[in-house]
């Protein structure tokens, strides 16, 4: 997957800077993909473009045979379950919402099951609501069901869970969302497909002199002043929120681009070298990860390891509860802690997969022995190589 060379453009700066590379698709590992309303549901006719999604899905299905992992964030579902109930077109009160979202998921779930098992590829749908991106527990139980999918090769379909999810615990647009979600799950790029090919330095549909910023190196108050408010009727956010979820997403290591969704086989347009605008990362996700367990999170326990658990993590392993000789302090699933080997000194910290009250009962003991100890299928590791960084030494 290569673009022209031709397609490197300036990137915009408030001072002269090197002209960053475009990325290319193909150099990415995982990819979340966000799809909007306004692509997907015809709004004349409330119906799904269903010629629109098979070639969605082509391409999809074509990442995941060059090996890339793929994630859908998928808006739809209020869009075509208003249409079902044959709810006006005003704005919708927050039962009529939810009911159109409890109509819609089931339709808009099907619609991508089939579009991509047209392909040979299996999709799952993820609820999720604002909670389980910021609330620890369900933050690390959606990462691991997300990753877990992954590894079995099935495209997670992800939305906001509108039938539960209220005014006040709710993102209301699903460009933020995909932002969280990238983070959440370490991709390294989001596509937010759009009725708008990318960011211009003024909305193009009001200023003929609107040029489009192809390469935006670092988000600058310059850059967030461009943004406008939501394009249409059936639009919850506008270039504004792409450029919130450009923020989001590249403060967790994820390059952004803002692609037009309005042609066909779109992702693959992107990789031909299509007008769109990249919002480019400073660090990769695992770096990105790494540098907030370190250094973002108060440790909230200590686990002493033996000389074996300090080596093999050294080598590049998950802690294993067998490695670990003592516990201290109150913490809770998802807590970052302190690792110190048998002289005291630090050897790194991260995220324990157990409450204190478990990490108790299992340190010393080995991982077969976890359903025994604590009456559930739990995680083999005490704290997993990707929830871990290491000091130096």
């Amino acid at each position: 997957m290569t673009l022209p060379t031709d397609a490197a453009p300036h990137a915009l700066h408030a001072e002269a800077a090197p002209t960053p590379a475009v990325p290319q698709l193909g150099a990415f590992r995982r990819i979340v993909v966000k799809v909007g309303s306004a692509l997907l549901v015809d709004s004349a006719r409330g119906a799904l473009r269903h010629a629109w999604l098979a070639a969605l899905a082509e391409d999809v299905a074509q990442l995941h045979r060059e090996g890339k992992e793929v994630l859908v964030v998928s808006s739809g579902a209020i869009a075509l379950g208003r249409n079902v109930l044959k709810l006006p077109k005003r704005p919708l009160k927050l039962e009529e919402s939810q009911a159109a979202a409890a109509v819609g998921q089931i339709a808009l779930a099907r619609a991508w099951s089939e579009a991509l098992a047209h392909e040979g590829v299996a999709a799952g749908q993820i609820l999720i609501t604002l909670g389980d991106t910021e609330e620890r527990r369900r933050y690390l139980n959606a990462r691991s069901t997300i990753a877990k999918l992954l590894e079995l090769k099935v495209v997670p379909v992800i939305n906001e869970n509108d039938t539960v999810a209220t005014s006040e615990i709710r993102y209301g647009d699903n460009d933020r969302l995909a932002a969280r979600v990238a983070g959440m799950t370490s991709a390294d790029l989001l596509i937010l497909l759009s009725d708008i090919d990318g960011l211009y330095t003024a909305p193009p549909n009001e200023d003929p002199n609107a040029a489009l910023i192809p390469v935006v190196a670092r988000i600058t108050a310059e850059i967030e002043a461009m943004a406008g408010g939501a394009g249409t009727e059936l639009s919850r956010g506008g270039m504004k929120t792409k450029v919130e979820a450009a923020k989001i997403a590249t403060t967790a290591g994820a390059h952004l681009v803002i692609a037009s969704g309005k042609v066909k086989n779109p992702l693959r347009a992107i990789e031909t070298g299509a007008r769109c605008t990249w919002f480019l990362a400073p660090a990769n996700p695992v770096a990105s990860r790494k540098r907030w367990i370190a250094g973002a999170l108060e440790p909230r326990g200590t686990l002493h390891l033996d000389a074996g658990a300090v080596a093999a993590l050294r080598r590049g392993s998950s802690l294993l509860p067998a490695g670990v000789a003592r516990v201290e302090g109150d913490f809770s699933r998802g807590d970052a802690v302190i690792l110190r080997g048998p002289d005291g000194a630090e050897v790194g910290r991260g995220l324990v997969a157990y409450d204190h009250d478990h990490a108790e009962r299992l340190k010393g003991r080995s991982s077969d022995e976890i359903v025994g100890i604590t009456g559930f299928e739990g995680r083999a590791a005490m704290v997993h190589r990707d929830d871990l960084v290491l000091g130096g030494g």
